[in-house]
């Protein structure tokens, strides 16, 4: 059942907005592999794109899907590392712009101390990516989308949280589908209240809305605290939600819809390198399945998958798979450990 309706005459898939970053990962190739230890004895690193929009982007490419992208890169070498790299993947760069004033793209240092446990360093002080402006949205663009999904992280500073809320303005306006992938980042954000009041009006616009619990419990603060997955889903479902996705980590994830069902995933089994990543490769191989008219069942196990293979990856973007390997990643664990592996 497709529970949002497309339409399917539009150029593009998804146009994301949202920030770029760059992640410098302990290096761990055939020619250089730190193993798990604390950030400040590493030497070597290696260099990819980061920034869950970003590797949202980069993984619906890579299952065939059309991409633009709204956001603000560094007028300097990493901002054309960017810019190169989403050309080189199909990624629609048309509407990424370059900070005026000496911001810089965000860097991020991560610190891998055993599969379980890991975590980040960030650099984040003048931000390109909180420089969006609202006249950097084209609402001739958003035209063109068949959806428009906003990261969360857009919102923690203007002037990008009002160009965040323009671009749901226009897409509401022009039937374009609004996702909204909550995706809290502590950084920049002064306050929980301020967290709550901007989530929420976003939420009440998007037609899906994909979280963590916690992320939900902070979007909900001024709403009504402390409600649980069933009620959080009915409550957004009240406004505008079709799907609601509420993500409990290892325990797993369930996607509620507007029918009343229910249908809930379990991680695939692996041998992490690291804590994170794993969400960005859930959200774009979950897309890819909805566009695909998937059943939403089959969604969220390709969705899992795709989630526990990036964590047995150094790096969130480079190595997000194309669909065949996330066919024959499922195929190989079902093979293992049955049929029901991750569906609950």
């Amino acid at each position: 059942m497709r529970y949002v309706e497309i339409d399917e005459s539009r150029e593009f898939d998804l146009i994301l907005l949202g920030r770029v970053a760059i992640d410098f990962n302990p290096a761990y190739s055939d020619e250089v592999k730190e193993e798990f230890k604390p950030l400040k004895k590493v030497h070597y690193f290696e260099k990819f794109v980061g920034g869950s929009p970003a590797n949202i982007a980069c993984g619906v490419t890579k299952h065939g899907l059309k991409a633009g992208f709204f956001a603000t890169v560094s007028a300097d070498q990493f901002g054309d590392y960017v810019l190169d790299y989403f050309n080189e993947r199909g990624i629609d760069t048309s509407h990424i712009t370059r900070a005026k004033h000496g911001e810089k793209i965000g860097l991020t240092f991560t610190e891998m101390l055993s599969p379980s446990e890991s975590s980040i360093l960030m650099y984040r002080n003048m931000a390109a990516d909180l420089q969006l402006h609202v006249d950097d949205i084209d609402e001739e663009y958003i035209k063109k989308a068949k959806m428009l999904l906003i990261s969360g992280t857009s919102l923690c500073e203007s002037p990008s949280r009002e160009a965040a809320l323009k671009a749901v303005m226009l897409a509401k306006k022009n039937h374009t589908k609004v996702i909204f992938d909550i995706d809290y980042r502590a950084y920049n954000w002064k306050n929980t209240d301020e967290i709550s009041i901007y989530y929420s009006l976003v939420a009440k616009d998007a037609d899906i809305i994909m979280g963590s619990r916690e992320e939900f419990n902070l979007m909900e603060k001024l709403i009504q605290p402390d409600m649980d997955d069933t009620q959080s889903s009915q409550y957004w479902m009240a406004h505008n939600a079709k799907i609601v996705v509420i993500k409990h980590g290892m325990q797993g994830s369930t996607a509620y819809t507007v029918d009343g069902q229910k249908f809930s995933i379990k991680p695939f089994p692996v041998k992490a390198r690291k804590g994170f990543g794993g969400g960005d490769g859930y959200g774009s191989a979950f897309l890819y399945g909805l566009f695909s008219n998937w059943e939403l069942i089959d969604c969220l196990e390709f969705g899992s998958a795709e989630a526990s293979m990036m964590v047995k990856s150094n790096n969130c973007s480079d190595d997000l798979p194309s669909a065949q390997e996330v066919w024959e990643f499922i195929r190989k664990k079902k093979e293992e450990y049955g049929e029901m592996v991750a569906r609950v």
